[in-house]
C-alpha cells in the first residue's frame, strides 16, 4: 500500500482518530523510520485510515467519492 501512496506514510494513518492524537503521531511520524511506523499500524488497527483496499494493481486509502468512482467505473 505504501507504494501506491507514493511512499507517504502519513496517508496510511487515520489522522482524525483518537489513537493518533493520544500517541502524538503528528509530532512523531515525521521522524519515524518507515519500519517503525508500519509496525505501529500493524499493532494498533485504529491508526489505519479506512477504507483500506489493496488490489492486484491498485491501493486506495480513505474515502474520496470521485477516486472510488473512477477506480470502479461508476
Amino acid at each position: 500500500m505504501l507504494e501506491y501512496q507514493a511512499g507517504s506514510l502519513n496517508k496510511l494513518f487515520n489522522t482524525a482518530g483518537s489513537d493518533y492524537r493520544e500517541l502524538k503521531m503528528k509530532e512523531r511520524l515525521p521522524g519515524m523510520r518507515a519500519a517503525d511506523a508500519l509496525q505501529m499500524l500493524s499493532e494498533r488497527g485504529n491508526l489505519i485510515k479506512r477504507p483500506f483496499l489493496l488490489g492486484d494493481d491498485f491501493g486506495m486509502v480513505g474515502f474520496k467519492e470521485v477516486d472510488w468512482a473512477a477506480q470502479f467505473g461508476k
